[in-house]
């Protein structure tokens, strides 16, 4: 596996006009300590990273659109031959904002859907209203020609919702669909007790691998869900079936379950290189590194390259290559991110052996 850095979340901001229960940046209107770089700090970084390479580079918060100059970050990284994209909750997405979204060259824009209606979705944000900005932003989207994405995240409070929420964003015309099975950081830690059963985690994970077999599909993608790869090994053996999965043109083109620190990071607003967006442990910072230098010579990133030491259940397992086990998770629940996936409920073939 080359690890060349595909795909780029970068933290422009930490501010957000909403205060959602799973936030991984723990995100507020104002936020003490964590200011917004300068433009000409943007331009900076950006010229550092297309130094070395060529990633698909996300807009992300917090919530970027409170940043008035967003689209210029936009534009100069689209000069700059980047695939610019855009991560927002949609709640503050009006006509103009369509209009300087494309006139700035991004790409395709995220929108964060939780529930299948008001109800749901508003308390998983914690705003009422908060349902019909997305609802709005998509359907404005469509209205523009701008193509976007669902992102939607989960835990016991919505799980239920799942089925719906699919419904639900192909009716709104997304190009995708992507299941976010929630990494407990940040705000979202605050939520432990609320975090999809390892039982009910691989019901879903079936029930996606069915629902990726409907002829009229859009592109879904389970996410943070790394052993859905396994399953789909798993599963499609089992029952016979060549399974072709389309890709995402902004994706990492990665068939691999976790890749964080091997094909993605995150970049936040102070600088910090991340593996990922729910990982808050940094491999080096921008202000006083080269990106080049953090992504070829961070110890961290090292670590998460190197399969053959990775513990427990991860490190038995003959599907370690494609699933890998969410790292993010393992370090939030167990301290040490080579640790096994703790919401795995697979026994590798290896260790059956040793019960046996």
């Amino acid at each position: 596996m080359e690890f060349a850095p595909k795909w780029i979340a970068w933290e422009i901001t930490r501010r957000c006009n909403l205060r959602c229960v799973h936030c991984r940046s723990s995100s507020e209107l104002e936020v003490k300590g964590h200011p917004d770089f300068s433009l000409e700090e943007a331009r900076r970084v950006i010229d550092d990273i297309v130094s070395y390479a060529q990633p698909v580079v996300v807009l992300s918060g917090g919530e970027p659109l409170v940043r008035k100059d967003v689209f210029d970050i936009a534009k100069y990284g689209t000069e700059k031959g980047l695939r610019m994209c855009l991560a927002t909750n949609g709640t503050l997405v009006n006509d103009e904002i369509c209009g300087n979204i494309k006139s700035s060259g991004i790409r395709i824009v995220s929108l964060s859907l939780d529930g299948a209606g008001a109800p749901v979705h508003d308390d998983f944000r914690n705003q009422k209203g908060a349902f019909e900005g997305t609802v709005n932003a998509a359907r404005l989207f469509k209205k523009h020609g701008i193509e976007f994405i669902i992102n939607s995240s989960f835990t016991k409070r919505n799980q239920e919702e799942i089925p719906k929420v699919y419904k639900l964003a192909k009716e709104l015309g997304a190009t995708a669909w992507y299941m976010f099975m929630i990494v407990p950081t940040g705000r979202g830690e605050e939520i432990m007790k609320e975090l999809i059963s390892k039982e009910d985690y691989d019901k879903i994970l079936d029930w996606h691998y069915d629902m990726e077999k409907e002829e009229d599909l859009m592109l879904v993608r389970p996410t943070c869900a790394p052993h859905y790869y396994r399953v789909v090994l798993q599963r499609s053996k089992q029952e016979g079936e060549t399974f072709k999965r389309r890709t995402l043109k902004f994706s990492t083109g990665g068939a691999k379950g976790c890749l964080a620190g091997q094909l993605i990071c995150l970049i936040d607003v102070d600088g910090n290189v991340l593996p990922c967006s729910y990982f808050p442990k940094s491999a080096g910072n921008i202000r006083t590194q080269s990106f080049k230098d953090i992504w070829e010579n961070s110890g961290l990133f090292k670590d998460l390259r190197n399969f053959k030491e990775y513990k427990g259940k991860c490190g038995s397992c003959e599907y370690v290559n494609v699933c890998g086990g969410c790292r993010a998770r393992a370090y939030s629940m167990y301290g040490d991110y080579m640790e096994e996936e703790p919401f795995c409920s697979y026994i590798p073939k290896k260790l059956g052996k040793v019960k046996t």
